[in-house]
């Protein structure tokens, strides 16, 4: 599935559709799931339709049994040995903006031929 030509809206009713499957599969009913969340039927089904909380799929998750897909949604991202060193230690907090002198002296270059 090529999620980079699917809409927000879709990918997040596809993720919906999926743990609809993994509660199909566990042989649990919405009601199951959200008595073991503290929520509404009508609030869980929202979350497998795509519009829950994602505050509330990670709770799904758990009950599911299936906090491992945590992982491979959004895996941790190390920044790399040297990058660690320039910081001394310290966490990095905020991106670098790029300055607008740079930004237009390489739209300049990009120009000349």
């Amino acid at each position: 599935m090529n999620f980079n030509t699917m809409s927000n809206h879709a990918i997040a009713a596809e993720i919906g559709q999926r743990i609809s499957q993994l509660r199909l599969k566990k042989n649990l009913s919405q009601q199951q799931v959200a008595d073991e969340i503290g929520m509404s039927r009508m609030g869980y089904g929202k979350l497998e339709k795509g519009t829950g909380k994602f505050e509330n799929m990670i709770a799904t998750l758990r009950v599911l049994d299936r906090l491992d897909l945590i992982e491979h949604f959004i895996p941790q991202t190390p920044f790399s040995p040297m990058e660690q060193l320039k910081l001394k230690g310290k966490q990095r907090q905020r991106a670098t903006a790029i300055k607008a002198v740079e930004k237009n002296s390489k739209q300049d270059n990009e120009l000349d031929w």
